[in-house]
């Protein structure tokens, strides 16, 4: 097998534009429930409304890419105060029923046939990048490092992708250094008690929603963007599901727990792809046990379990801490 190809390309899948789209989704949710508590399963909702908010201006109404970054932040504030008025006094697993239906009624609608004429339905939309294109100082030049092979455009995306990933991160970081988040942390531990010290506990909630839905909707716009297609079925459950499992991974109310975790699920989930798919295709993983069919489902099935050995036996995460992870579920 060519270990140089499998690692390169490892690596490479680690700092892409995918892995900077979900580490900044998994920045809101570690708003919203590693400091908040709220257990949200609707994150995938705003990285679609991120995506779509900027496609379908510029191409539908020829809008400048530049125009749609405030609408982003508007329509993602407006979702989330849409989202957070009736469901923010549900608690646990009746907040996370709520979200999740909320997120699948966001795909399906850009989905729908019936609106393909706005969204792109199934296919998406593409042909919106042409403005970050032209911004980009590499041009149509490829680099190689090692044996991964990118273009231009790819590393300039990721520059500016991990550029809004620090940005982000240093304002979570000042915001919950401050009295502001210190109240965020006390409704996650006891927001009753929160209520008894005079704390008006939906407001807080309702602008850490804000918040961490902006963030997760520039993550969306990054997958979009250096993807240079807008299309639903990549914001589907699974996008909050893998948040999740990132924050867990790096560490649940850490500044840099969703960096941290991002880099390692990518990187863990493309070196396992890229061993099976090669190990089947050269014959040293014998076919009765991988297959060309199914080397994909067993690639999370791995996943899976790594990530249930890392819970049974560090369920803070990798760089998280136990005290951080005391929840009101009542």
């Amino acid at each position: 097998m060519d270990w140089s190809l499998i690692f390169s390309n490892a690596i490479y899948a680690a700092i892409s534009v995918n892995a900077i789209g979900y580490c900044l989704v998994a920045v809101g949710l570690n708003v919203h429930f590693g400091y908040t508590g709220l257990l949200n399963f609707g994150q995938a909702a705003f990285a679609a409304i991120g995506a779509f908010a900027v496609a379908i201006p510029i191409t539908e109404y020829g809008w400048p890419f530049w125009a749609t970054i405030p609408l982003v932040v508007v329509i993602a504030s407006v979702f989330a105060l849409l989202l957070g008025i009736p469901t923010l006094r549900l608690r646990a697993d009746y907040l996370a029923i709520v979200t999740i239906a909320a997120s699948e009624i966001v795909r399906l609608f850009l989905n729908s046939v019936r609106f393909t004429w706005l969204t792109g339905g199934n296919d998406g939309l593409q042909g919106f990048t042409s403005d970050v294109e032209a911004l980009n100082p590499f041009g149509d030049d490829r680099f190689t490092v090692w044996s991964q092979s990118f273009s231009g455009y790819d590393l300039f995306m990721i520059i500016v992708g991990w550029t809004v990933v620090a940005l982000s991160s240093l304002f979570v970081y000042l915001l919950v250094r401050s009295p502001w988040g210190r109240v965020l942390k006390s409704i996650r531990e006891d927001e009753d008690a929160a209520r008894s010290l005079g704390k008006n506990v939906f407001n807080y909630k309702m602008q850490a929603l804000v918040i961490g839905g902006v963030i997760g909707a520039f993550g969306g716009v990054i997958i979009a963007v250096g993807n240079r297609v807008a299309q639903p079925n990549n914001f589907s459950t699974a996008l909050t599901f893998f948040a999740y499992t990132i924050l867990i991974l790096g560490g649940v109310g850490k500044v840099k727990g969703p960096i941290v975790g991002a880099i390692i699920f990518w990187f863990t989930i493309t070196l396992i792809d890229n061993i099976l798919a090669e190990g089947t295709r050269t014959g040293a993983i014998p076919g009765w046990l991988v297959d060309g069919n199914n080397f994909g489902q067993v690639k999370f099935i791995l996943s899976g379990v790594a990530l249930a050995l890392l819970v049974t036996f560090r369920p803070q995460g990798i760089f998280g801490d136990k005290r951080e992870q005391a929840f009101d579920v009542r």
